[in-house]
């Protein structure tokens, strides 16, 4: 089946570095591996200058090799009635749909497609995939 990982993933990755970085390749070794355009846009919202040219390594390498997944306008409207969901479900403060977004393009565009998501961080996606088919996986990046 194939996987995508959250930025989470990548940050963590990118914080750990050395044996963390060898764990993602290996997973994407066992399953075809792609990447959201979304969390490509966290990663470069958040980059300093020197991992700006991983990040660009990476954008170029999955856009060569056709995985690079962008939600269409299904995606962002099922995303929005997610949003909507979850708020009347949990309170608009308390969820913060502003943060969500983000992990809802992600999850309805993966479910479309068939993609596992695989996050460090759990939480968002459990909410999410109470409304929404998506996939999903927590791991941690250290053995």
């Amino acid at each position: 089946m194939p996987i995508l990982f959250d930025s989470s993933v990548y940050i963590t990755s990118l914080r750990q570095g050395g044996a963390s970085t060898i764990l993602l390749q290996r997973w994407a070794q066992e399953s075809p591996l792609w990447l959201s355009s979304v969390v490509l846009e966290e990663l470069y919202a958040g980059a300093n200058p020197a991992d700006r040219r991983i990040l660009e390594k990476l954008e170029r390498d999955f856009e060569r090799a056709n995985r690079v997944l962008v939600p269409n306008l299904g995606d962002w409207c099922l995303s929005g009635k997610i949003l909507s969901a979850v708020a009347q479900k949990y309170g608009y403060e308390k969820i913060g749909r502003a943060r969500l977004t983000n992990d809802a393009l992600i999850a309805t565009s993966a479910a479309r497609c068939g993609i596992t998501v695989i996050s460090t961080n759990p939480r968002d996606f459990a909410i999410l995939a109470e409304l929404c088919p998506v996939q999903w996986q927590t791991r941690v990046l250290v053995e």
